[in-house]
């Protein structure tokens, strides 16, 4: 148990997160001692007799989902440890659970498709060079459209390589590493994009993103964008699909701690959330789970 705590703990879940999946986990293996059941080499056949249990004892269907997701953890640990080379709860999913609608999960090569196919298809207006760099910031630093909008001037981070985004309403401020390739992108903006759109528009603002309409808000632009996106695109659903993937990627190289900071959630249970995404095999699995009720 030791041991599995610090595992946890390495991943980055929080004291109180990883007590509880500890606590979740010593109710298993007392069950599983009391059928003499190996606890390391538990079966699927297994686990639908202890989620048979915990209803027998009118436990939530909630509270069971917890006691799951817990085992998930553990048998990725002993997975880990080459003592067994499968996750028995993989294909488990508890009926009378509301949940988040899955998408469409992009790998990181697909991501980078969006940016570089936008670049070649664009007919580089100011505008569409504009669009890149907000493309490039979707697929790489994950930012929403309520940060898009707000970026400023001073929040270019160019001699360091960075990019400041300021804390909402709903999200944590932080600074993002920028690729290479972008701070020679957001260069040409700053120097010679957005000065023309500024120009032409006639516009005075410190807003980073300048729209070439009589507004400064980007809403019609990101409406416009997204609508370009999917016909480049039919696996571009919508902007929240490309963020969720880029949390889910960086869920994949990253601790939950790390992923937490560089998606701006000020809960870590808000980064726990998409650690369902990051389920091997589970694209395949989405329409084929096994319900247990």
């Amino acid at each position: 148990m030791k041991t599995f705590k610090n595992y946890l703990l390495s991943k980055g879940f929080s004291t109180k997160t990883t007590a509880t999946y500890q606590k979740n986990l010593l109710a298993f293996i007392v069950w599983t001692d009391t059928h003499q059941i190996e606890v390391e080499q538990t079966t699927y056949r297994d686990l639908l007799g202890y989620i048979q249990h915990l209803r027998n004892k009118n436990v939530s269907s909630r509270a069971i989902q917890s006691y799951i997701n817990s085992l998930n953890h553990y048998y990725k640990w002993v997975i880990k440890r080459g003592l067994r080379n499968d996750n028995p709860t993989t294909n488990i999913d508890i009926k009378g659970i509301k949940r988040r609608n899955l998408c469409h999960i992009l790998d990181k090569q697909e991501l980078e498709r969006i940016y570089y196919d936008y670049k070649e298809l664009s007919s580089k207006s100011p505008s569409e060079k504009r669009n890149e760099i907000i493309v490039s910031l979707l697929v790489y630093q994950g930012l929403t459209t309520t940060e898009l909008k707000k970026l400023t001037i001073p929040d270019i981070k160019l001699r360091e390589g960075n990019i400041y985004i300021a804390a909402t309403r709903r999200s944590n401020e932080r600074t993002l590493k920028l690729e290479s390739h972008q701070i020679l992108d957001i260069m040409e903006y700053t120097l010679q994009t957005r000065p023309t759109i500024l120009s032409e528009t006639q516009k005075e603002t410190d807003l980073f993103f300048v729209t070439s309409g009589s507004s400064l808000e980007l809403q019609n632009v990101m409406q416009k964008l997204m609508q370009q996106l999917r016909k480049q695109s039919r696996k571009i659903e919508s902007l929240k699909q490309i963020r969720t993937s880029v949390i889910t990627h960086w869920l994949k190289n990253y601790n939950l701690r790390e992923a937490q900071y560089m998606a701006g959630h000020r809960y870590v249970s808000s980064t726990e959330a998409y650690l369902i995404n990051d389920l091997e095999g589970l694209q395949d699995d989405i329409n084929t789970y096994h319900p247990i009720g």
